[in-house]
């Protein structure tokens, strides 16, 4: 881990910050991807590959549609243990900690990630998988990496409209914990980051 790596940590707890913050959800979303554009093009730790980089012109999004943002109850689920093998980061452990339903999208599962401190994690394969959006899925929360939109008396903030790719989608060198049977939906979830035409590598 690199000092560069940390500052690309903190931009991005910035961004969920500045997006926890606003008054208006919208507004918050838009300052967000504006902030991931800049990373994304210009930071040393880019997830992107450096032939993807060289032409990169923004990461493509779906227009903010509003109905797609819950402040969903975490719901009692059976206690649930997954211990997912990565490339890079040994084997990552799971423990649910509940459920969340998301208006026409369904329940999908919460988790704990395990290492140093933990996290919310809320992963989403959809519908849209492999046809617009990512194959693996993408992801709504990592409270690890700072991607955490807040949350009180038991619920969670979850806006379908930040659902972002993780880093493997972008090169090959990455490896990422994927979505599992509790959250993936048959739903197509037309919102957040998608693919450019032909991917990225």
């Amino acid at each position: 881990m690199t000092l560069s790596l940390l500052g690309w940590r903190r931009r991005v707890h910035a961004l969920y910050a500045t997006a926890r913050a606003a008054e208006d959800p919208e507004a918050g979303w838009t300052a967000w991807r504006a902030g991931r554009d800049e990373l994304f093009a210009g930071h040393p730790d880019s997830p992107l590959a450096p032939a993807a980089r060289a032409s990169f012109t923004g990461l493509p999004m779906a227009p903010y549609d509003p109905a797609l943002r819950f402040r969903a109850r975490l719901e009692d689920a059976p206690p649930q243990r997954l211990e997912l093998p990565t490339a890079d980061d040994g084997v990552v452990a799971l423990d649910r900690l509940g459920r969340v339903t998301l208006g026409d999208v369904g329940r999908l599962d919460v988790w704990w990630l395990g290492g140093y401190g933990g996290g919310v994690f809320l992963p989403l394969r959809d519908g849209s998988a492999g046809q617009g959006t990512y194959g693996g899925g993408r992801y709504l929360l990592d409270t690890v990496k700072g991607a955490d939109l807040g949350s009180d008396d038991g619920h969670l903030v979850v806006d379908l409209n930040f659902a972002y790719h993780p880093s493997c989608t972008y090169d090959p060198r990455w490896s990422c914990p994927l979505p599992q049977e509790g959250n993936r939906v048959d739903t197509v979830v037309t919102a957040g980051e998608q693919l450019p035409e032909g991917g990225w590598y």
